[in-house]
């Protein structure tokens, strides 16, 4: 069942009815063969297990394109000058938001998928990027912008676009659409057929597309070729979870939109198996890990994404440090497992979204959550809410730099918020998954209130734009904590790219050392501990060692006690603290470590 011919026919058929399935996949099935006649290369079996095409050494970098500028040079090179100068060799990949031409929402509203906005450059800089990091493309499957052609020959009354979107009476019964914005659902715009009402999930700029449709599909498909074409690694699917509108239902999650996701996992695997899929789908835990799909037992990988953004390690992390307890946070983590060879989490806290609170919905209580925004409101940020079913709103995402939801803006105290922002990094670094890192986490930055003031969008808060030379400055600044937070990521960036106990796929088991101690013990790949959790293999040598990864969550010291079961995964005599570089002589039974407030530790057995 594993045969890609196989699995798509299939998957047209449960979206399809008989005749449209078999026109699509004549028509799939000539742009494939055309594909593979262009791009041979990609077509081949991979050099490397599915099991090894992310490892320890990768981290991704989530940026725009016009990140970073300068004078007279397009920006996207800007970009690759700084992360050359700064960040090679110590991180792997570069997701590029949106970089097409657009007409609002930063990029998420896309008048031509085909072209990079001649603002930024052009496939040339892309691809110079790409020589030296993986490169990650948003791939918008939602939605285009009203400017777009196909939008444009909708409104003309066209072929084939009269059919490309959807058109509602605004009479229908819609009362079950779960909503990601307090926004109306239906637009209404002016065709020669008269006024149409076209669904807009999230703004009234971006029209979603009617899969339906098969010929949409087909579109789309070329889109995401497009991508591989042009040295995409890893494609993101945007708003993947309301890809499928049937009336009636919620239309978020339908069966439609995970065989969509499936079907590109196919078309992929036909013609380029090294390329991965992440979906990007701000909800509930459960709803949000159904879109790693099946294992596919003859490959190890599965058949949706191999990557799903890990939304629920955001709000939990504010929280742990917020309330200096990372109880729920330690629970929710120890709860985490991969669901094949060749799938993990994409790990973050930041992005150039808010930090939504819906995926901690049954893991926070309501106060606790209202303690979130309490303190966004408290240190200048924003809320975002969403509309629900009843007609009632609810918070849907914070609006916030991290730094400034950690760290007072109005009561700086350097040294302590430095380190408190660096212990929240030091967890999205321990736990399994890729860690996918905001640049604004690069440099601990501060909200942008006057971006906010331009814009009158909340995003914008976390957003700001840099000057390359007043970047450079910044980071050189001795007074300033932009320079410190750099510094200090750059040093846990290298220690986890040198030890296979960070691969992915290594063993991971959450200890109980405290509620202010988010304590994860991590493994080579393979290795196994004690009572049946991961334990470490012998120090050193190519098979790695083990790494106790300690991150003290409260502003004051606390000491921990490693008992004998903890000691017998770190092998060896003495401990070794790969981020401060103290030494801990194991003794006998037991330890005591003692870490200042918001310390790092990950202790190591010495080589």
């Amino acid at each position: 069942m594993n045969d890609p011919n196989t699995r798509m026919i299939r998957l047209l058929s449960a979206i399809y009815d008989a005749g449209d399935a078999a026109q699509a996949w004549q028509a799939l099935a000539a742009r494939l063969e055309a594909f593979r006649a262009d791009h041979p290369h990609l077509a081949g079996p991979s050099t490397l297990p599915a099991t090894d095409r992310l490892t320890e050494r990768d981290a991704i970098v989530i940026t725009y394109g016009d990140q970073i500028s300068e004078p007279l040079r397009p920006p996207l090179r800007t970009l690759a000058a700084f992360l050359d100068r700064h960040l090679q060799g110590t991180i792997s990949g570069v997701h590029i938001l949106p970089c097409f031409p657009y007409s609002s929402d930063d990029g998420f509203s896309v008048i031509d998928y085909g072209q990079v906005d001649p603002a930024l450059g052009d496939w040339d800089d892309v691809r110079a990027l790409g020589e030296h990091y993986r490169l990650m493309f948003d791939f918008v499957a939602n939605h285009v912008s009203q400017h777009s052609t196909w939008f444009q020959g909708f409104l003309k009354g066209e072929a084939p676009y009269r059919d490309y979107f959807i058109t509602v009476d605004p009479g229908a019964d819609l009362s079950q659409v779960v909503r990601p914005r307090a926004l109306p659902l239906l637009t209404p715009v002016e065709t020669p057929e008269g006024l149409r009402h076209v669904w807009t999930t999230f703004s009234t700029d971006q029209i979603d597309l009617n899969y339906a449709n098969p010929q949409v599909l087909l579109e789309m498909t070329d889109v995401l070729l497009h991508y591989v074409a042009h040295d995409a690694e890893i494609i993101r699917l945007d708003a993947i979870a309301y890809l499928w509108k049937t009336i009636g239902t919620s239309c978020i999650h339908l069966p439609q939109a995970h065989a969509v996701v499936k079907l590109w996992r196919a078309v992929l695997d036909a013609v380029a198996p090294g390329v991965l899929l992440i979906t990007e789908t701000n909800v509930p835990h459960a709803d949000n890990i159904s879109y790693f799909g099946e294992p596919l037992p003859e490959t190890g990988s599965t058949d949706e994404a191999q990557l799903v953004y890990n939304f629920s390690l955001a709000p939990l992390t504010l929280h742990a440090l917020k309330e200096g307890d990372a109880s729920h946070l330690s629970r929710w983590a120890a709860t985490l497992k991969p669901p094949s060879k060749a799938a993990t989490f994409f790990n973050f806290i930041a992005s150039h979204d808010g930090i939504g609170v819906l995926p901690a919905r049954g893991i926070l209580d309501e106060a606790e959550v209202q303690g979130l925004v309490d303190r966004t409101l408290a240190h200048g940020g924003q809320v975002s809410y969403k509309a629900n079913p009843d007609g009632s709103a609810s918070v849907y995402e914070l609006n916030i730099t991290l730094y400034d939801f950690l760290n007072d803006p109005a009561a700086p105290q350097i040294e302590t918020d430095v380190r408190r922002f660096l212990a929240s990094q030091a967890i999205l670094l321990a736990l399994a998954g890729v860690p996918g890192i905001y640049v604004h986490s690069l440099f601990g930055s501060r909200n942008c209130h006057r971006c906010y003031a331009e814009t009158g969008r909340a995003r914008s808060l976390n957003r700001e734009k840099f000057d390359f030379a007043g970047l450079e400055a910044l980071l050189a600044d001795p007074h300033g904590h932009a320079g410190r937070v750099f510094d200090g990521y750059r040093t846990l960036l290298r220690v986890r790219q040198g030890e296979r106990a960070f691969h992915p796929l290594g063993g991971q088991k959450v200890l109980d050392l405290g509620p202010a101690i988010m304590a994860v013990l991590r493994l080579p790949p393979g290795e196994r501990g004690p009572a049946g959790g991961p334990a470490g293999g012998r120090a050193g040598g190519p098979v790695g060692r083990p790494v106790l990864c300690l991150v003290n969550v409260a502003p004051d010291a606390r000491t921990v006690r490693l008992d004998g079961s903890v000691l017998a995964a770190l092998p060896g005599e003495t401990l070794v603290d790969l981020v401060g570089g103290g030494t801990y002589p194991k003794g006998d039974g037991a330890m005591e470590i003692t870490l200042s407030g918001y310390q790092v530790m990950w202790l190591a057995p010495s080589e």
